[in-house]
């Protein structure tokens, strides 16, 4: 079955996993296998007046609607495009007297469209909204008050002349919200900024190694350049050859927790027992656990002591972060690593996220050589556990090469920006606001390589004067959350 610029993919069912995606052809790294705009998408609550509400862009300056005074967008150009799903949200926030909250305004939009288009496939669908999958019969206590509080909010909100629909469809819609929502990110690609429902995508199933990956496109609305508009729209891509007939599956989790947590995860938010390959042979646990080799082998009890004493550094650090105390931040790690270092083996997943929150608290201190070291040894562990073309290990190979060239170490940062922006060409394509930056930050590293090459001691001297020159560029302050996820999860 294939449908509107969905030629390249076909809609299949099986026992057990329910509906999955097949390829229709060949697909190599790097290529999209469709692109799709969101059905429907809201911006975060928190983020109502800093995000475009069209492209979810994160801009410093942005026009609010006049007549709700709660929608914010980029020009012209981002208002023009709401305002066939703005309008009926315009009218009923001013009725209401306020905006709801993020998952009333979106089920109300997903309704409004419905209400306009009917409830069957839409344009370029290959699933109807209202056949999504729900799991509201798997939900909890706890989920299921959640849900009807809801409803409630939404009824309080949907206006007496729209369409009345029935209490099931509300329920099912709020719970396709919980258990399909997508996390749509900034332009940056790095903070999660919305939500929204794909109903194509909603149809790939999960794999810890997958064959593809999703990555969010903001699209392009720039007024001055408007015959080059483009939607706003999630991308599917190829991670690895895809022959006709393979299922096209995406992680739902990052893969750098062992095999059990991850699945524990899966069952909790999503509601299935994962059955791949590598959450069934437990692959690549042995890395994630590994312990110091040699001679003088640590003894059990000494491991199972210091992976506790990681736990619990980890949950100190978390607070002082929350805090903003990032020198007690570095403190925390230097101490738990001087005692991780000589039980814990160079891939073991404690060891790594210490490394990894040292390396980013000290770029952004500003204390550059040292955080180089920690990346250097983050990044090596990463490349023995991640697939070598997953989106999170490009992010952080590029983290580690921007820290390795502000620390002065321009062979190492050019090698690792080098790396980074061949995977994040495939990832997030060469169009990708990221992988622009990081063309620019190659072309940058190669020019002071050769110089560097051609005369040492007058490229630094020549550093040391552009450094004097410029404010040194500060490095992001570091975020406590993760990277976004694939799909957003209602806490």
């Amino acid at each position: 079955m294939t449908k509107g610029g969905m030629e390249s993919v076909e809609l299949f069912t099986t026992e057990g996993k329910g509906r999955g995606l097949k390829a229709q052809k060949e697909f190599l790294p790097g290529d999209v296998i469709f692109a799709e705009p969101a059905y429907a998408a809201v911006v975060f609550d928190s983020l109502t007046h800093v995000i475009c509400h069209t492209c979810f862009k994160r801009q410093e300056r942005l026009h609010r609607c006049g007549q709700c005074k709660f929608a914010f967008y980029c020009d012209r150009t981002c208002q023009r495009a709401a305002w066939l799903s703005h309008k009926n949200e315009c009218s009923a926030i001013k009725r209401h007297g306020k905006a709801p909250t993020e998952n009333i305004r979106l089920a109300a939009r997903i309704l409004w469209r419905m209400e306009r288009e009917g409830s069957g496939l839409s344009e370029g669908c290959l699933v109807a909204v209202d056949e999504l999958q729900n799991h509201v019969d798997s939900f909890g206590q706890e989920e299921k008050t959640e849900l009807r509080a809801d409803v409630e909010s939404f009824l309080e909100f949907w206006p007496p002349h729209c369409q009345q629909f029935g209490m099931q469809l509300i329920s099912h819609i709020f719970g396709v919200i919980s258990c399909n929502g997508f996390t749509l990110s900034d332009q940056r690609g790095l903070q999660a900024v919305g939500v929204g429902i794909f109903p194509n995508l909603c149809q790939a199933n999960h794999d810890c190694w997958p064959n593809c990956t999703v990555v969010f496109n903001n699209g392009n609305h720039e007024a001055v350049r408007s015959m080059f508009h483009t939607q706003m729209r999630i991308e599917l891509r190829a991670l690895s050859k895809i022959s006709p007939g393979d299922e096209l599956t995406v992680s739902y989790v990052d893969f750098l927790s062992l095999s059990e947590e991850r699945r524990k995860q899966l069952k909790k938010q999503y509601y299935f027992d994962c059955t791949c390959e590598h959450c069934k042979k437990q692959l690549k646990d042995d890395l994630m656990l590994a312990v110091k080799a040699g001679e003088s082998k640590p003894s059990a009890d000494t491991v199972k002591e210091v992976i506790q004493l990681s736990k619990d550094t980890l949950e100190k650090i978390n607070k002082a972060r929350m805090e903003g105390h990032y020198h007690e931040v570095v403190k925390l790690c230097r101490d738990c690593l001087k005692k991780q270092e000589p039980v814990l083996g160079d891939t073991n997943i404690y060891l790594l996220r210490i490394l990894s929150i040292a390396s980013e608290v000290l770029s952004y201190l500003q204390m550059f050589e040292e955080a180089a070291d920690y990346a250097k040894r983050m990044v090596d562990g990463y490349l023995k556990i991640y697939h070598p073309n997953n989106a999170q290990l490009g992010m952080a190979v590029m983290r580690a090469g921007v820290t390795h060239w502000h620390a002065g170490l321009i062979e190492a940062g050019h090698g690792l920006i080098c790396k980074a922006y061949a995977i994040l060409l495939i990832t997030h394509g060469p169009s990708h606001p990221i992988t622009k930056d990081l063309e620019a930050m190659r072309v940058q590293t190669e020019m002071e390589l050769r110089m560097f090459q051609q005369n040492e001691f007058m490229y630094y001297k020549m550093r040391e004067a552009a450094l004097k020159n410029q404010k040194i560029q500060v490095m992001p302050e570091p975020s406590n959350e993760n990277a976004p996820s694939l799909f957003h999860k209602k806490e």
